[in-house]
């Protein structure tokens, strides 16, 4: 990545903010924009998602060994088979029992995504998302116990992540969703006040009531509600 180019980020917003909070990527980056960013995750929503978090199936996945959290490959698919019949739970509509009710995503990008989501992840990942939830701050991974995160951090408990170090005049384009069930507006709303004395001019917020989490990315409509901004964002950054 070169130090003027811009950082999207969808998925991997925890990963970016965290890293730019504490001096990583600031030299390589000129602008940042964030879609349905998650960090914070105590108000998410997603029902399956939900129910795999307070079930601990990610702790579970880890007792039992695997490095890889695969919801289609035995055991997990069996668990998450059991969590479907769950009331509000619809692994009919998988997208929406992960993202949301999606308003504007056509049959076909539907199909296309089922065709290929949902896709593994590392079981350290997952038990950290389940740890966010669970715990309620944006906190490093906690090994467990407390020598493990002294080994790790140089105290018994994971360190937090202060969002309000992210430099104040980086320039930040974030819009979130109204019927985002992965980045509910009330975690969003958490992370704008970390953000509330950045510079005046530097921070651009975009709120769409009625899209979701695949919206932003697959939406009919995205590239004249979301992108044509986004890309007039970045051209006021050169």
């Amino acid at each position: 990545m070169h130090k003027n180019s811009a950082l999207s980020i969808e998925r991997g917003t925890l990963t970016g903010l965290a890293s730019i909070s504490e001096g990583r990527l600031v030299d390589k980056l000129r602008s940042v924009a964030l879609l349905g960013p998650v960090t914070y995750l105590s108000h998410m929503t997603t029902p399956l998602g939900v129910v795999l978090a307070k079930n601990s199936v990610d702790q579970i996945a880890m007792s039992l060994g695997l490095a890889e959290f695969n919801l289609g490959a035995k055991p997990l698919a069996d668990l998450v088979q059991d969590f479907c019949h769950f009331p509000g739970v619809d692994c009919f509509n998988l997208l929406a029992a992960f993202t949301g009710s999606d308003c504007c995503l056509n049959d076909s990008t539907i199909n296309l995504f089922l065709k290929n989501e949902p896709q593994s992840s590392s079981v350290k990942n997952m038990v950290h998302l389940g740890q966010l939830f669970r715990g309620g701050v944006l906190a490093k991974y906690d090994y467990g116990n407390a020598s493990s995160n002294a080994a790790h951090y140089g105290d018994a408990r994971p360190p937090v992540y202060n969002l309000s170090n992210i430099p104040r005049d980086l320039p930040i384009f974030l819009s979130y969703g109204g019927q985002d069930a992965l980045s509910d507006k009330r975690d969003v709303q958490q992370q704008l006040e970390s953000l509330k004395l950045h510079d005046a001019g530097k921070l651009t917020v975009q709120f769409i009531e009625d899209y979701a989490h695949a919206d932003f990315v697959m939406g009919v409509n995205a590239k004249d509600i979301v992108f044509g901004p986004l890309l007039s964002f970045f051209k006021n950054q050169q």
